[in-house]
């Protein structure tokens, strides 16, 4: 898969995050070409769905697929809703509700489900809305970790 074709998409996730939180998506400083690098190394998922009643995945980064162990082809394939056990698929739904609302949710907690039915939490994640330069609702975006990770004080 040429990793080009997702640079505008990946952009357009970075500058609606830029634009709701204040910051891009992080990145080391030093890295030359910061959209491969998302794509690619990133420590942490990044998932975008488009704005249809399912929700289908448009767009996960390696990490990502490594977490639910779907190929690129099949989770772009798949409803987002299924990534959730269908017991936690109605507290999904208030999230997205709440994103939806407020533009941008923080903090989000909760277990996820890989193809194989196997379940894992994801940690710390952010969920926002993506829209275009007029303001027109595309999806929506998450990035989350797989790992909880340790309080900076």
């Amino acid at each position: 898969m040429e990793l080009e074709k997702w640079y505008p998409l990946i952009k357009q996730i970075d500058d609606c995050f830029l634009a709701l939180n204040g910051t891009n998506l992080p990145c080391p400083g030093d890295i030359k070409d910061r959209y491969k690098w998302l794509h690619e190394q990133a420590n942490y998922s990044i998932l975008g769905v488009d704005n249809s009643a399912d929700s289908i995945f448009i767009y996960a980064n390696q990490y990502a697929l490594s977490c639910f162990k779907y190929t690129h082809e099949e989770l772009l394939s798949l409803p987002s809703k299924l990534s959730a056990s269908e017991t936690n698929r109605a507290a999904r739904a208030v999230l997205f509700e709440k994103v939806n609302q407020n533009g941008i949710v923080y903090n989000y907690s909760a277990p996820r489900v890989d193809k194989y039915g196997n379940s894992f939490t994801i940690h710390d994640a952010i969920i926002w809305k993506l829209e275009d330069k007029s303001g027109n609702v595309l999806g929506q975006a998450a990035l989350f970790h797989s790992q909880k990770r340790e309080s900076v004080s």
